[in-house]
């Protein structure tokens, strides 16, 4: 091989640069829209307008028990978006890298707005929520309550069974609750939300310590998130 066609080689290849998988198990809106719009399409389509060196990036979704499956055997070819330390078992960041918070959340129950909510006033009553899914923090609220479990393949779903009145109320995030009602025009005084006593959800990137050079390039611009106009219109569109 001569000296040129090897630095053809060498400058081609770099051109061509790195894709990075950024992996997803959510399929809830605002997160992921039918339409391919959401708040993960969007962060991934503005990292790559960023133009960091030469990476790009692609979001992939992946079931959440596979997910956790490669990322705990080290197996995962790209980085996730969307996670806490916690629900890996890293609360003190060590076994992988963790960006900044782009994004908060937490846990409300929506009911009807002529249904009380108070001590007692919900025994018997259906909590719509996501089949095969474990709320750990919130378990023990709802055994309390005396709420009985109706489950639906998704947010939506339950949501959809609440305007009907299929179930008495639902258990979700408060963003994507805020957002059905809004697609939905759903009209606000005709339910109520309560927040509920779990922990403030933070939606971080998870990036495997053998992809700690993306994690440099990713960091910074995650970092300041919050004080650019450009991502705070984008977001602003699924509030």
């Amino acid at each position: 091989m001569t000296l040129s066609m090897l630095c053809f080689g060498v400058f081609h290849g770099a051109a061509r640069g790195e894709l990075v998988n950024v992996y997803t198990s959510a399929r809830v809106a605002p997160l992921l829209v039918g339409d391919g719009s959401g708040i993960y399409p969007d962060l991934v389509a503005y990292l790559n307008r960023k133009k960091l060196g030469q990476l790009s990036f692609k979001l992939v979704y992946l079931p959440r028990k596979r997910l956790q499956l490669q990322v705990e055997r080290n197996e995962l070819d790209g980085i996730v978006i969307g996670m806490m330390p916690h629900w890996f078992n890293d609360v003190a960041e060590k076994k992988y890298l963790w960006t900044a918070a782009f994004g908060t959340d937490r846990y409300v129950i929506v009911l009807p707005a002529g249904l009380p909510f108070n001590s007692g006033a919900l025994t018997g009553r259906t909590v719509g929520l996501v089949l095969g899914y474990s709320y750990p923090e919130l378990d023990g609220w709802i055994r309390r309550q005396g709420l009985v479990r109706n489950d639906a393949p998704s947010d939506e779903h339950s949501l959809e069974k609440l305007r009907v009145g299929r179930v008495d109320s639902v258990i979700a995030a408060q963003s994507v609750v805020r957002y059905y009602m809004k697609v939905h025009a759903m009209e606000a005084d005709k339910f109520q939300l309560h927040e509920l006593p779990s922990s403030l959800t933070e939606r971080h990137f998870l990036v495997p310590r053998a992809k700690a050079e993306v994690y440099e390039k990713i960091a910074p611009v995650i970092r300041q998130l919050k004080d650019d106009p450009e991502w705070q219109r984008l977001a602003a569109r699924y509030e």
